[in-house]
């Protein structure tokens, strides 16, 4: 188990050499979780050697990095030339699944129709507008904007390629048209997406099994398995307890992680990217749920040498950053000090002073 959780810790470049620019982390994953944009931000932090904060955030404004609902559905992180080919290959199985929701909303297809072109419209000639401008835009079309039709609306036009996320005003996002934002996004074949996609996943979550990269991507198992053969001899192959697990065979191998503290932000790749979360959890410190936020292994957790040992949150400070640290049990001295490290981390990423505070638990 230790040498399947350092591996992984390599594999998501949480240890070993880190990228270059988030651009570079977010192609190698192929699309990061990030309905949570602030820890978003901080889980491609934690991947790139000296981030700061605005970087990224001035990366995702002028559209190097674009933000969509492209898997399972959520945000997701996805460089421009990737975004169309892929939700070639996973839209229409969420619209398919979000069909008995448009029903309760009464999104029939004319609607929705209807609603993409005036969207389209709006938008033409590199517009950017916020969501209840989008919505002032359906108002004038004739479709009633209420309660959950705006944002279906919305993230069906993002499934469909027409829009993606658009510059930053101010805290607020805003939508732009796919085919101005993302001018050259590459299209692929089925079978050649499969191939890409499973790749991408095994490279940079590996050794990870097929139910997870099935969790993942939204493929089938069959796909799935079909995707292994397509991605050919750049995945191996090996066993551990029993469990077949596929993983990037270039990797140099190594038994242990090191003992290197992560403040992991929620929906990090590294705990959500995995149905069977086991390998991350303490052999000796038990998981206790009452201490994380939503009770689950997928909030801000601390991990040390890639395994759970405590929750964390931030609170906002008169001069900086308080970051509340609920450990699962007595750490030693060593992981303390690992600790603080990841807090000045933390803290060299946001330019702000960070103050790390051990709560009892």
């Amino acid at each position: 188990m230790k040498s399947l959780v350092a591996a992984r810790l390599r594999a998501q470049r949480l240890s070993g050499a880190p990228f270059t620019t988030a651009v570079d982390a977010v192609r190698w994953f192929g699309a990061v979780q990030s309905q949570d944009y602030p820890g978003a931000r901080w889980a491609l932090g934690l991947r790139v050697k000296g981030a700061k904060d605005a970087e990224i955030d001035r990366a995702y404004h002028e559209g190097a990095i674009l933000r969509t609902h492209v898997l399972r559905p959520t945000w997701h992180f996805v460089v421009p030339e990737d975004l169309r080919w892929m939700l070639q290959l996973t839209g229409p199985k969420i619209r398919q699944g979000m069909a008995g929701r448009y029903r309760r909303l009464e999104l029939d297809e004319r609607t929705v129709t209807r609603a993409q072109v005036a969207f389209s419209v709006a938008l033409e000639g590199g517009r950017h507008l916020t969501r209840p401008e989008l919505g002032d835009v359906l108002r004038a079309a004739g479709i009633a904007p209420d309660g959950q039709r705006l944002p279906h609306l919305i993230s069906s036009g993002e499934l469909e390629g027409l829009l993606t996320s658009g510059r930053s005003r101010g805290k607020q996002v805003t939508w732009a048209l796919l085919e101005e934002r993302a001018p050259k996004a590459r299209t692929l074949d089925r079978l050649e997406a499969i191939g890409e996609l499973t790749r991408r996943y095994f490279l940079s979550h590996g050794p990870s099994q097929l139910r997870d990269f099935v969790w993942w991507s939204g493929l089938t198992l069959a796909e799935a398995r079909r995707g292994v053969e397509l991605a050919g001899d750049s995945l191996e192959r090996r066993a551990v307890d029993g469990k077949e697990y596929w993983y990037d065979g270039a990797l140099p191998a190594s038994r242990s992680a090191p003992t290197v503290a992560h403040l992991l932000p929620n929906f990090d790749e590294y705990t959500v990217g995995y149905t069977d979360r086991s390998a991350m959890l303490h052999p000796v410190h038990p998981f206790r749920p009452e201490l994380f936020a939503f009770s689950s292994i997928l909030a801000n957790v601390v991990v040390i040498a890639g395994q759970v040992v405590g929750a964390w949150r931030r609170i906002e400070a008169r001069k900086g950053l308080r970051v509340e640290i609920r450990p699962l049990a007595r750490l030693t001295a060593v992981e303390r000090t690992a600790v603080e490290e990841a807090g000045n981390r933390l803290s060299r990423f946001l330019e702000r002073p960070v103050e790390i505070a051990w709560i009892a638990s």
